[in-house]
């Protein structure tokens, strides 16, 4: 170029190389952004405030309520009851939000949707429903309808025309979900994204799905229960470790604000076999029995069952009475201990439950009704101290409980520990709370 096109000189054009950050050679030049950048003191943070949905088990799981904007996966086995839930929230934010909220459906007809919603009595002026398999059609709906909450069941069922791939697969997946994560952010619109499993309980798709939305829940549930659990995985707007408890029916579902009376069997008589430990699920303590039964002397293996329990802590459990304590022979005979309720209990302070629970089913001694155990059992027959003693014990304590054996350092004298109303003992072994636990059954 001979002339300069903006002052008109002949040749003052220069040649000159252009320095800056490169993407695949290419040079990247900066741009006026939509929205300059202001001190945070100055922006307001109401629009993030999270509304409640109407389900109190739910709001608890996700800090308080769905966070407009927000998009939120929740991934659960086939039949757990995702659909239910999210039609009842669905229900419940067009009744009490103001503002319409919309269901679509990738899997179900609308017709099939109604069903339920009649059988559930979730029947709302300002709950929307369309069944639709392409993500065109679904942003067409979000024109029309505007809603304040959209609920897509389920995210592998939708598919774009712009990208390569079956429905489901990877590359559509993703692109899907960053299409409507955009949107969400955009028009201030909360969304649940209901995700597939695959068979060993994982989030099916690519893993960068859980990184692009802002919170993972896990649906739990056996099929042969009617308890049902939201399990927070990934929360940027709250604990990340909080458990919403629910209950299935034939009307649909139901949050449980109060579930330890599940996990308990109440006797007219103590019945050996049988003893009481607070497990944590997130934040929550929950009441739990364990039960143990000990079978007939058999030759050669005997067999190990286990329900809702960890097989391998048993077995550990197994392997330290037989050999701390005495008048118990287990290495022969067949040994079956299962939790009440269909909750399953992993974590190491049932250690000392699950030991009295097989010693009082091996000597047919029934431990005291009013008495729950909490504590790790190590190998060599030591209990172990585990965290939040306070909140187990207040939470046995509210239900009744007047007698807790716990870990050395967990007593009434540590700071914070053991309820007015309950007599809370140390038990630094497993022989020692045997002892103390005859002592209280001969009370």
């Amino acid at each position: 170029m001979g002339r300069c096109p903006e002052c008109g000189e002949w040749g003052s054009v220069v040649e000159c190389t252009i320095t800056g950050p490169t993407v695949s050679g290419r040079v990247v030049s900066s741009r006026m952004p939509a929205e300059p950048a202001r001190p945070i003191a100055t922006i307001s943070a109401a629009p993030a405030r999270a509304r409640p949905t109407g389900v109190g088990e739910l709001d608890r799981v996700l800090g308080g309520g769905l966070v407009p904007g927000a998009v939120v996966l929740l991934a659960g086995e086939p039949g757990v009851g995702k659909s239910t839930l999210l039609l009842d929230v669905a229900q419940q934010w067009a009744a009490g939000a103001g503002s319409p909220s919309l269901v679509v459906s990738g899997e179900e007809s609308v017709s099939q949707v109604r069903l339920r919603a009649e059988r559930m009595g979730t029947l709302h002026d300002q709950l929307f429903l369309a069944a639709e398999s392409d993500l065109a059609a679904v942003l067409g709906h979000l024109d029309a309808v505007k809603p304040g909450l959209l609920v897509l069941d389920s995210v592998q069922t939708i598919s774009t025309t712009g990208t390569e791939g079956v429905p489901g697969g990877v590359t559509q997946v993703r692109a899907v979900t960053a299409a409507l994560v955009a949107v969400a952010k955009e028009r201030g619109v909360a969304t649940v994204l209901v995700g597939h499993v695959t068979k060993d309980g994982q989030v099916a798709g690519p893993r960068v799905l859980e990184h692009l939305v802002d919170v993972v829940l896990h649906f739990e549930g056996d099929k042969h229960s009617s308890l049902r659990m939201v399990r927070g995985v990934k929360n940027r707007f709250g604990a990340a470790d909080e458990v919403g408890c629910f209950e299935m029916h034939e009307g649909g579902i139901s949050s449980l604000a109060d579930p330890s009376g599940l996990f308990l069997t109440r006797y007219s008589e103590p019945v050996p076999g049988t003893c009481v430990t607070v497990a944590m699920e997130g934040r929550r303590a929950l009441l739990t029995e364990v039960q143990a039964l000990i079978g007939a002397t058999v030759a050669g293996s005997p067999r190990r069952t286990v329900s809702g329990l960890d097989s391998a802590r048993l077995a550990m459990v197994l392997a330290v009475l037989q050999r701390r304590t005495e008048r118990l022979t287990l290495h022969d005979r067949e040994v079956f201990a299962a939790t009440v309720g269909g909750i399953r209990v992993v974590e190491p302070a049932a250690d000392l439950a699950v030991a009295l629970a097989v010693a009082s089913g091996g000597l047919n001694l029934a431990i005291a009704p009013h008495l729950v155990a909490i504590g790790e059992v190590g190998l060599t027959g030591e209990v172990r101290r585990v965290g939040a003693v306070p909140r187990r014990l207040a939470e046995a304590a509210r239900l009744g409980f007047r007698l807790a054996l716990v870990p050395p350092g967990c007593g009434p004298t540590s700071a914070g520990a053991g309820p007015e109303q309950m007599r809370v003992i140390e038990v630094t072994d497993v022989r020692s709370a045997l002892q103390a636990a005859a002592r209280a059954s001969a009370e």
